[in-house]
């Protein structure tokens, strides 16, 4: 693994070289609707007021940036948070390999797939964003794009071609996402997340992982729900639409279902420990925990072994963290396989 944090013209940026880090979303942006649901360029101006949180979005002429674009900054936040929890330096600059980008997200990588990344990334910087939104406990009126600038670095043209193939992308995060990072104002996504395509799948997921959490569910008025999702779809269309994902049943680790005076349910499909329920594991033991896998986000581990002890019955152990770390060998162990 290269070093955290490379040096180009004096200015350091963070390398994204983490294998499978565990995708992550800022806490900020699965609250409020900041993204467009839209599939067609969406050039609305947004306004959005929600318990003294005040949010503006004004898009570019290209377009609010939508759903599908957050892939691009979910995988900058994954690898960020993954390196943070592993005590690296990180910054808000990073270098990625396009190619890396596009398979963690499960993107095309053909020719089209490249350049709907550019796209994106024109979006997302285009896409100003005046809100009072606190991130890691502070509290400013503020006006910024999503990200702060961006730059692609292609492989030399063959004789006579017009340009090569992207291979990597510097891009320059907000203050405010950086922020929200350093400050681990994150939570962690179901991968299955980026095989939801449409864009109300993904929000109501988004919105689901936010509300639901820990607990075992989430109720919520259509109307409440309506206003959350950003959609701009009439409330009649918008009820439609929840209940043919109600039907469907996609969302990973969610189940939607209707109740009396229109509400909707959000419950878990797993079991969820409460506080202080299930076996605690010390500092001392996740730091073991990264030796065995490295660049891993050991949080998550840490949440997969207590799925799986909960799932084993919730066997008594007396030594758990000696069967914690006997978990994630064997799981490092089949991962090497593959």
């Amino acid at each position: 693994m290269s070093e955290a944090i490379a040096k180009r013209g004096g200015s350091a940026f963070f390398v994204c070289d983490i294998f499978d880090a565990s995708p992550k979303d800022d806490l900020g942006t699965m609250e409020h609707p900041i993204f467009s649901l839209s599939t067609r360029p969406d050039r609305r101006i947004l306004s959005y007021t929600h318990n003294d949180v005040q949010v503006d979005v004004t898009p570019s002429v290209r377009g609010r940036a939508t759903i599908h674009d957050k892939d691009i900054l979910i995988y900058c936040i994954s690898q960020l948070m993954a390196a943070l929890n592993a005590g690296r330096t990180i910054s808000r600059t990073l270098q990625i390999k396009a190619h890396d980008l596009l398979v963690a997200t499960r993107r095309d990588t053909s020719g089209d797939g490249y350049a709907r990344l550019r796209d994106a990334f024109e979006r997302l910087a285009g896409t100003r964003i005046t809100t009072n939104l606190s991130t890691g406990g502070v509290e400013v009126t503020q006006g910024f794009g999503l990200i702060e600038s961006w730059e692609i670095v292609r492989k030399a043209p063959a004789a006579g071609g017009r340009g090569g193939r992207m291979v990597s992308v510097m891009v320059t995060l907000s203050e405010w996402i950086f922020r929200a990072v350093q400050s681990k104002s994150v939570l962690t996504l179901n991968r299955e997340y980026f095989a939801l395509r449409k864009p109300l799948e993904r929000r109501i997921y988004e919105l689901a992982r936010k509300h639901c959490g820990r607990q075992p569910e989430w109720r919520v008025s259509v109307t409440t729900l309506h206003k959350k999702a950003g959609s701009a779809a009439p409330l009649r269309v918008f009820r439609a639409a929840v209940r043919r994902m109600m039907q469907d049943d996609l969302l990973p680790d969610y189940t939607l279902s209707e109740l009396p005076g229109d509400l909707v349910l959000v419950s878990r499909e797993a079991q969820v420990l409460a506080v202080g329920e299930g076996p605690v594991l010390g500092t001392e033991v996740l730091e073991a925990a990264r030796a065995l896998a490295p660049g891993a986000d050991v949080y998550a581990l840490e949440a997969a072994w207590q799925g799986f002890w909960i799932d084993s019955g919730r066997p008594r152990l007396s030594d758990p963290d000696r069967a914690f770390l006997g978990w994630v060998k064997a799981q490092a162990g089949v991962a090497a396989k593959r």
